[in-house]
């Protein structure tokens, strides 16, 4: 196990490496010019082209580049071209956020996924199989944005239960720690400003979370109908075991290889596909923090962003990995 993870994590440097390269040209590729863009429409060329030469615009491509992996190799992430502040300071809240949001969206999409998926396999053919398939038909192909709206609409316009949109009440702000809204109002006791919180993650969350969902729940049920016409599901039941336990402690313990995978490949996406929803709902989140970067052709806080949620979602695949050899001792790594 430990040299498959070292080779693993060996494996992953020309991935990321590649990425940088991709990402380096791709957004150069981008029409405009970062100095015209921060000085506008009316600055002069003489300005512009001062300015290209302070930021080091005016180097060849491949000095640009091995610039950039210099600072990689250092751990420096650059300076915002727009903001002129540090990327690794500033990116962090805007991750917390993302993360958040990723981390709630992706509880309500195994829960409910995961359950409903067992559920249907369980009364395969019943009123609530038929029923539940449907809606993840639906949850698959629900445009986010539409959905969006549509809970805003209902719930904060017609109902007034919840927020319709940010992170926080802007009257009652959150004293921020560690920039995860839920851990630092639970820090400082603060259970008003906690559930608060809660009521401005509830809308954002299901909706990003209703395609993972809707996928985990599909995945469940063809895994778990596989194996509970497995031969040792008829033994046990035949052995009076009853159907509750059979289901979530044996079937489910098969079945859970190829829904983990599903999980893992969905908590990458929910990174980094979390920008509709953090548009739809003004979130502070990366997806958002990188989207306005190219509007200014904010090159360093475009790299560093994509760099850090590809990185992220790499990491994730090898954890999936590793949980593999734990889940199923048949499973070993040499």
């Amino acid at each position: 196990m430990f040299s498959y993870t070292i080779r693993r994590l060996l494996m992953l440097i020309p991935v990321l490496f590649g990425m940088t390269f991709i990402v380096f040209f791709m957004i150069r590729a981008i029409p405009g010019d970062p100095a015209q863009v921060i000085l506008g429409q009316l600055a002069t060329e003489e300005a512009i082209n001062s300015l290209r030469a302070e930021l080091g615009l005016d180097q060849p491509w491949f000095t640009q580049y091995f610039e950039y992996l210099k600072q990689l190799f250092t751990l420096d992430l650059g300076e915002s071209l727009r903001t002129k502040t540090e990327v690794s300071e500033e990116i962090w809240p805007y991750l917390a956020a993302t993360f958040e949001l990723s981390f709630v969206a992706l509880i309500i999409a195994v829960v409910v996924g995961v359950n409903a998926g067992i559920i249907s396999a369980w009364f395969q053919k019943s009123w609530f199989d038929y029923t539940a398939m449907v809606v993840a038909l639906v949850g698959v192909s629900m445009p986010i944005f539409w959905l969006g709206l549509m809970e805003q609409w209902m719930f904060s316009v017609q109902l007034d239960w919840l927020p319709p949109s940010k992170r926080e009440n802007v009257k009652n702000p959150v004293e921020t720690i560690t920039h995860f809204y839920l851990i630092d109002t639970l820090i400082q006791g603060r259970m008003d400003q906690f559930i608060d919180v809660v009521k401005h993650l509830i809308m954002p969350g299901i909706a990003l979370a209703t395609i993972p969902m809707a996928i985990i729940a599909r995945i469940t049920r063809s895994s778990m109908l596989e194996v509970m016409r497995s031969d040792y599901i008829r033994t046990a039941r035949a052995k009076g075991q009853k159907m509750f336990w059979v289901v979530y402690k044996h079937s489910l313990k098969n079945a859970v290889i190829p829904v983990l995978t599903v999980i893992g490949l969905q908590t990458g996406l929910l990174l980094g596909g979390a920008i509709l929803t953090e548009t739809i709902f003004s979130w502070p989140g990366i997806g958002r923090y990188i989207y306005n970067a190219i509007e200014f052709r904010d090159y360093p806080v475009i790299q560093s962003g994509i760099l850090i949620v590809a990185t992220i979602f790499v990491m994730i695949n090898l954890i999936v990995d590793l949980l593999y050899a734990l889940i199923d001792p048949r499973i070993k790594y040499n």
